[in-house]
C-alpha cells in the first residue's frame, strides 16, 4: 500500500460567543465541502473589538485532509 498525502489549509472562524464556537464553525464549514478531513489545529486566537468591547472571537485553524488525485 503506498503512503498517503495530505493537504493543509488555513481558515478563520468567527463567533460572537466563544473561541470554541469559532473554531468549531471553521472546521464544520471545511468538512461540509471536503472529503477525508483528518486533523484540525487551532494556531491563533484573537478578538475583534469595537468601542473597546469584544464584538467577535476569532480562531485561526489549520485543517488537513487527504489528497486524492482526480481521474
Amino acid at each position: 500500500m503506498p503512503g498517503s498525502v495530505y493537504k493543509v489549509i488555513e481558515v478563520i472562524g468567527t463567533s460572537s460567543s466563544s473561541w470554541e464556537e469559532a473554531a468549531k464553525l471553521a472546521v464544520d464549514k471545511v468538512a461540509s465541502h471536503l472529503e477525508d478531513v483528518r486533523v484540525a489545529e487551532v494556531v491563533e486566537l484573537d478578538m475583534r473589538l469595537e468601542d473597546n468591547k469584544v464584538m467577535a472571537y476569532r480562531a485561526k485553524v489549520k485543517v488537513s485532509f487527504k489528497y486524492h488525485d482526480e481521474g
